[in-house]
């Protein structure tokens, strides 16, 4: 069982790599993003497993908060970033689909 310190030890590594994620996805380094995103789920399970039920209290809390708070701001920027390549990848996919039915249809010209 983590002790509360240890908690938020995992918390605080947890916001750190959702900025590194935010500087990756700023600068479209996508094999980056998935590493840092793996290493962060290995965390989140890592809680999942051994967080005990009990809620933090006082100060602990307040920091968790906070730190919870900070990894969905950045969450939120992953997200207006990726969004627009995530939807170019999307078209292209889409007219790589179209052309290839069309060959297949018509055979090339």
């Amino acid at each position: 069982m983590m002790t509360s310190q240890d908690i938020l030890s995992v918390y605080a590594a947890m916001a750190d790599l959702t900025e590194q994620m935010v500087r990756a996805a700023t600068h479209s380094d996508w094999d980056q993003l998935v590493l840092l995103e793996q290493r962060c789920a290995a965390h989140v399970q890592a809680l999942r497993e051994q967080e005990p039920a009990q809620p933090m209290q006082g100060a602990d809390r307040e920091r968790k908060i906070n730190l919870i708070r900070q990894m969905l701001n950045a969450d939120r920027q992953i997200r207006d970033l990726t969004m627009p390549w995530m939807a170019q990848l999307s078209k292209l996919l889409n007219s790589t689909g179209t052309e290839r039915r069309v060959l297949n249809a018509y055979g090339s010209v």
